[in-house]
């Protein structure tokens, strides 16, 4: 008689989830490509409260959040086929997609208002970074909301203008109605402070 234990079926690694999951993702979005509604839903119910969290992070606002949530699903419906696999993950797409969808809210916003964690703005190179790099570049530069912290009332506005809305140091000029001298002086001072601030924090 044989008494040793049936061998029982391997668990998948946390890697091997991983890819199932990504390739459960690339067939949702090829089938909605195809104008497939039921593809469509499980991809929202599977992905929406990751896009929620990332937008709510950027805008501050769970008002701002609710609004980004289904701009960004109404562009993965239009744009599906345009995913590109070799340019990174599914998930990482679409958390560009709302990075993208959230800052234009934040720039239709009427007045400039110094971002809470500017951090979350990061710049375009993170497009084909893996999901979890992705947040965890957000996690990283926090430094950067603490070293705004030391910029005065108004040179924060300046940067926010300058790098959260993109005004050009002329539209900032018209904007604020400070002389072009002035906005330049000021912002080159306040990017100084960041830089010895983050060095300080780097030490």
């Amino acid at each position: 008689m044989n008494t040793e234990p049936n061998s029982l079926p391997a668990t998948p690694s946390g890697e091997n989830k991983n890819e199932m999951l990504e390739a459960a993702y690339g067939d949702m979005l090829a089938a909605i490509s195809r104008r497939d509604e039921g593809a469509f839903r499980a991809f929202y119910e599977a992905t929406v409260g990751k896009v929620y969290h990332l937008a709510l992070r950027i805008t501050g606002k769970p008002e701002a959040a609710e609004e980004v949530v289904p701009e960004v699903y109404l562009k993965v419906w239009r744009e599906a086929h345009r995913y590109d696999a070799l340019r990174g993950k599914v998930l990482t797409w679409l958390l560009i997609i709302c990075r993208s969808r959230a800052l234009d809210y934040l720039r239709r916003l009427e007045e400039a208002e110094p971002h809470p964690q500017p951090e979350l703005l990061m710049p375009e190179e993170a497009q084909t970074s893996d999901p979890q790099d992705l947040l965890t570049l957000l996690e990283r530069e926090r430094a950067v909301h603490h070293a705004l912290a030391d910029l005065m009332p108004a040179q924060r506005q300046l940067i926010a203008l300058a790098f959260l809305k993109g005004y050009s140091h002329l539209e900032i000029a018209r904007y604020t109605r400070c002389p072009l001298g002035t906005v330049k002086s000021h912002i080159r001072k306040a990017l100084g402070i960041l830089k010895r601030s983050l060095d300080e924090r780097k030490a």
